[in-house]
């Protein structure tokens, strides 16, 4: 079955590539859980939007990371949640919600996948840090305070 990824898959491709695997392997894989689409021709045009934002979102070279680095490290991140009367969450806050928030308060776009939380999914409001892979051995430690909304 021939498609087309929309994110990076070990051994297999990075997003915008055009791929042909085995028809089990799409079905019960990579289809449901959203890392490609079907090939088709209106879909071999969704190829460039998809490469276009993965090159937004890709860090240049080291020098370029560190700059993210800095500036992460500067932000005020916050992030705004539903909290109940003993300052637990409706729900949690995950690495979608921290990118989020990455990108109002810097304006930089950061993949969700480089963003990891000690701990797993906030779930109390309050201050907390996580860790954002930027290039190499580089990563910024950013400081995330959940409040109420």
């Amino acid at each position: 079955m021939k498609l087309i990824l929309t994110r990076d898959v070990n051994g297999l491709g990075t997003p915008g590539d055009v791929v042909t695997v085995k028809d089990g392997y799409a079905r019960n894989l990579l289809l449901p859980r959203g890392y490609a689409i079907a090939w088709t021709t209106g879909g071999e045009k969704q190829i460039e939007g998809i490469r276009r934002a993965k090159s937004a979102r890709a860090i240049r070279d080291l020098d370029h990371a560190k700059e993210i680095k800095a500036t992460l490290e500067k932000a005020d991140i916050t992030v705004k949640a539903k909290v109940g009367a003993s300052g637990v969450l409706f729900g949690s806050v995950t690495d979608k919600d921290i990118v989020a928030a990455i990108k109002v308060a810097t304006g930089l776009d950061i993949d969700r996948h480089s963003v990891k939380q000690a701990g797993g999914h906030i779930k109390k409001a309050g201050k907390y840090s996580a860790k954002v892979s930027l290039h190499g051995q580089t990563a910024a430690t950013i400081n995330v305070n959940v409040v109420s909304a």
